[in-house]
């Protein structure tokens, strides 16, 4: 057997400062339906997600509770970890900033990158925007004199700090832009990266000395290392950048940084000129998916409209949410959150069209023929119409989930289950079992619906992957859920003769509108 395609994907790591909200639920699990999927199609996958602790806002932020930075970073990221647990996440790592893996390597790339003289020092001043980490000069601020990402307040700073030569890069990376058009994704993202790019940049500064809750540059314990410096080199620890040559080799570089719209910026640009300082490849893709709001507007906790999203999970259940993220918005553009959108979406694709169709199709198994799969024998066209839309569906849901585009992949897959719905009006089982002269005929609708079924437990299984598994228990198929692949739902007739189904359980019950 050939050795897995490895496939490395990452989430940006989340600042322990942010409240909990649907659209961290959102970014990640795009990135674990893309992980579900690939994994299905036979990859390696090593899936990153984490935390961002360092920075002058969680010092202050933790000064504020009278409490010690990790200690604040440690509570916050305990409720992050327990959101992707009730998610079913299937991150294989998660990493925190202010492990000593990870503070062995800022300060290792730092060494690297002043030896060759990327790095010096110097004096900043300018004007700094504490909540989003960033520097700007006069002319980027918006027309309010504000940072231009979140159009707050921003200070007159000046403190001694080291720089990275950044502005040397400048040429190479638009170029490397330039000619790997799929590398910044959506082309509008590119464009805008571009653009920057030809306005100038200025060297970066990596450390500061008027907060020491960050990694202390080693040569010069009184600075600490800049958040971006730190929070972007994350993604080579876990894969092995000073102990684990092998690993680090086999997924590095990264196949997607998958991160929101407002930091394809420090992705897209910074990253990889402090890549090309150490010599490194560059990530294959980086995608700016879009900002998730909330009825037609952008969440604020000014505005009340901030959505909990465990409070969603614990009404709802994690694979409702799921589904919903996924299907109601296109990634890359900006979608919108609706408690009513999402309430219509259980009742009729989840409880009246997937649910049904289950329940339905068992339940008949049980009463025509005692639960037994009997053989099919022969075909009719109604027959045949319905393989040709099952080999049509998974064909697509390959290709289209290979392209990230889940909302189309989810919603052919629900066209495909609609149709199978609708072969049951078409064949009429209960009648065909009133006359034991049409038994086979019975038996191979049957057999297609249960088929049917099975191809469509799996092709769910990266967006819902717990009602994936109880579709499948439920059929009481003989492979484990876990060791299915993509390859075995691409042949019609894997639903074993002699089979005993099981008995229904409701999947989703409807929810009754007051």
């Amino acid at each position: 057997m050939s050795e897995k395609k490895p496939f490395y994907i990452t989430t940006p790591i989340y600042y322990p400062s942010a409240k909990l909200h649907i659209g961290h639920a959102y970014c990640t699990t795009i990135a674990d339906a893309i992980a579900r999927f690939k994994r299905l199609a036979g990859y390696d996958v090593f899936f990153l997600t984490g935390s961002d602790e360092h920075g002058l806002k969680i010092e202050q932020k933790a000064e504020a509770e009278g409490v010690k930075p990790i200690e604040y970073t440690d509570k916050i990221v305990a409720s992050f970890q327990n959101l992707w647990r009730l998610l079913n996440i299937s991150n294989d790592d998660f990493i925190r900033t202010t492990q000593e893996r990870h503070i062995k390597v800022v300060q290792e790339i730092f060494r690297r990158i002043y030896a060759k003289g990327d790095i010096y020092k110097g004096e900043y001043k300018g004007l700094y925007c504490t909540p989003c980490e960033s520097y700007w000069t006069e002319h980027q601020l918006d027309e309010n004199g504000c940072c231009p990402d979140c159009h707050r307040p921003v200070q007159e700073v000046a403190e001694e700090a080291y720089f990275f030569k950044m502005s040397k890069y400048a040429d190479r990376v638009l170029a490397y832009i330039e000619e790997h058009p799929d590398f910044i994704q959506p082309v509008s993202r590119r464009n805008e990266m571009i653009n920057f790019i030809k306005q100038g940049l200025d060297d970066l500064c990596i450390s500061r000395t008027s907060f020491d809750w960050g990694i202390p540059v080693p040569t010069d314990p009184k600075h600490v290392i800049y958040v971006w410096f730190d929070a972007l080199t994350n993604y080579l620890t876990p894969i092995g950048y000073l102990d684990d040559p092998e690993k680090f080799q086999k997924y590095w570089p990264a196949d997607l940084h998958l991160v929101g719209k407002e930091i394809v910026r420090f992705h897209s640009i910074i990253w990889p000129c402090i890549l090309m300082a150490l010599d490194l490849p560059l990530p294959k893709k980086v995608y700016g998916h879009g900002w998730l709001i909330v009825d037609g507007d952008k969440m604020s906790k000014s505005k009340g409209n901030v959505v909990d999203p465990i409070a969603l999970i614990d009404e709802f259940g994690a694979d409702p949410i799921r589904y919903f993220l996924l299907r109601e918005i296109n990634l890359g553009q900006d979608g919108n959150f609706s408690r009513d959108a999402l309430i219509q979406r259980i009742n009729s694709d989840l409880a009246n069209d997937l649910g049904n169709l289950l329940h339905r199709t068992l339940n008949m198994t049980l009463k025509f023929q005692g639960g037994e799969v009997l053989a099919p024998q022969g075909e009719s066209d109604v027959d045949k119409a319905l393989k040709a839309d099952a080999a049509e569906t998974v064909r697509y849901f390959a290709e289209n989930m290979e392209q990230m585009e889940l909302s189309s992949t989810i919603k052919k897959v629900w066209a495909f289950i609609s149709r199978t719905n609708k072969y049951i009006d078409e064949t009429q089982p209960w009648a065909l079992a009133k006359d034991p002269a049409r038994k086979q005929e019975l038996a191979n609708v049957m057999y297609n619906l249960l088929e049917s079924l099975r191809l469509i437990s799996v092709m769910i299984a990266p967006f819902m992957p717990q009602t994936a598994e109880r579709i499948w228990q439920q059929l009481n198929l003989p492979q484990a859920f876990a060791d299915v692949q993509l390859a075995d739902i691409e042949q019609w007739g894997g639903v074993p003769a002699g089979l005993h189904v099981g008995k229904p359980e409701q999947l989703f019950p409807r929810i009754e509108v007051k």
